[in-house]
């Protein structure tokens, strides 16, 4: 047997058995977090399916590059499994001078997971009702409003900067240390404006704390149905949404990759998933594994002509 056929024929056999020892999930941000609580649906199935333990390990800092740099370093065995996501698939590569990890390089992509899509909010006493009173407004008060976000390059201060550059208007960012923060000076009448992620912001919207605009995905949300989306009311073909997926080591064997790829599949089609992730404000989309290696370069290339026109420093 030529020795390529004999090395796809033991790399099949050893797919067959897969896994034969625990599996660690990394996660690069902090557990309870919906990131957190999206890969524990995951593992606690994949447990189950392999008959072997799958271990969550939340390696959170620097954006999400911190977990990635690890997965990055591990062996390509099929053993280190890595949630990736927009921040640290997507947005890192430009944001930061210095990067420990190249992601198109580095890692196999397995599957889209999921969206979350960000919305356009701002305190109730905002004159303007719609999107395209709000760019009007914006237009006629150039460099006055403000609009409050997390800390530089997250995906919510980049929906942001993406619908200034779109809608062609002038609003200031002011960062907080994180996206509550930012919404609880909304709430409380400091700062006009934010782009926040559906699932924080779902209670303020329906408790009228804060007033929704638009949705920044191509479609509405169920949970917030008389809402519309900017793609409809006023820039079409507009879409921003956070998004997690599925990737290993490059140099993972494919028998290995296709496995997991099946029986991701097969985990958010059961109905508890999916009514889960329905009420973390998730929308699932898994994809093949071509579909999301196209759709990583195409947001790597999105987000970084965002930060390039809108003159996001480098850190």
């Amino acid at each position: 047997m030529p020795a390529a056929l004999a090395l796809l024929a033991c790399q099949t056999a050893g797919a067959q058995n897969y896994p034969v020892k625990p599996v660690r999930y990394i996660v690069p941000f902090p557990a309870a977090g919906s990131p957190d609580i999206i890969a524990r649906q995951i593992t606690e199935r994949f447990s189950k399916m392999w008959g072997q333990q799958v271990v969550v390990d939340n390696r959170a800092g620097a954006g999400g590059t911190l977990g990635a740099a690890i997965a990055a370093k591990a062996p390509a065995d099929g053993y280190t499994l890595f949630q990736c996501n927009i921040a640290s698939s997507a947005i890192a590569e430009s944001l930061y001078a210095k990067m420990p990890y190249d992601h198109q390089r580095d890692f196999a992509p397995i599957s889209l997971i999921g969206k979350t899509p960000n919305v356009l909010v701002v305190h109730p006493s905002m004159p303007a009702r719609t999107v395209k009173e709000f760019i009007a407004y914006a237009k006629a008060n150039p460099g006055k409003l403000s609009y409050g976000t997390s800390a530089a390059g997250s995906s919510q201060q980049l929906a942001m900067e993406y619908f200034k550059l779109t809608a062609k208007i002038d609003v200031v960012q002011i960062a907080y240390k994180g996206a509550p923060q930012a919404l609880t000076d909304v709430i409380g009448g400091q700062i006009p404006v934010s782009v926040q992620s559906a699932p924080g912001v779902l209670t303020a919207i329906q408790s009228a704390r804060v007033r929704a605009l638009a949705v920044m995905s191509l479609t509405r949300l169920p949970q917030l149905p008389a809402v519309p989306t900017v793609h409809e009311s006023a820039l079409p073909g507009f879409d921003s949404s956070s998004w997690y997926g599925l990737c290993e080591p490059t140099g993972t064997p494919a028998p290995i990759l296709d496995k997991v790829y099946a029986d991701l599949t097969t985990v958010l089609r059961m109905p508890e998933i999916q009514q889960r992730f329905r009420d973390l404000v998730i929308e699932i989309a898994p994809t093949s594994r071509d579909a999301f290696a196209q759709f990583m370069r195409a947001e790597t290339a999105r987000w970084a002509r965002v930060i390039k026109e809108a003159g996001i420093a480098q850190q």
